[in-house]
């Protein structure tokens, strides 16, 4: 199965926050949306991702202060990314060996959702429980 797969099931609904606003907005945000991350834009590009991890971090390293500053000082410098017809096993080794929980996902250049380190999983468990099912009913069917 493919990433096109989650977002079938979740919507391709994003939440976004300004690069220049500050983390204890981006706090709320994240809060009053019962999500883990936002995706950052600068203008009308896509500038990364922040997640409650990056919010944790600074919070650690500058106390305080932290929620006064901009997203964009925050954020990771990288952003690892997902097209919809990748696989779900490209999307868990990308969040593995990057150690994120969240993928942008993009389509021709464009924004079309985000996933999950729980949406991957989920969507992985569905699959291998389809395949025992499968390979159960064979067995039966064969004896």
């Amino acid at each position: 199965m493919s990433i096109q797969s989650i977002l079938d099931r979740n919507g391709s609904n994003v939440i976004t926050i300004r690069a220049t606003e500050t983390i204890k907005s981006a706090a709320d945000r994240m809060r009053q949306r019962g999500i883990a991350a936002l995706v950052v834009k600068s203008g009308d590009a896509i500038s990364g991702l922040i997640s409650e991890r990056e919010i944790v971090h600074a919070i650690s390293r500058h106390g305080e202060q932290a929620l006064a500053m901009a997203v964009l000082d925050v954020m990771p410098q990288t952003m690892i990314a997902v097209a919809p017809s990748d696989s779900l096993k490209r999307a868990m080794s990308l969040m593995t060996n990057h150690r994120v929980r969240h993928l942008p996902v993009f389509a021709d250049g464009k924004l079309v959702g985000i996933v999950s380190i729980g949406d991957v999983v989920k969507q992985r468990l569905e699959e291998l429980e389809i395949e025992s099912n499968i390979l159960r009913d064979a067995y039966i069917a064969a004896h």
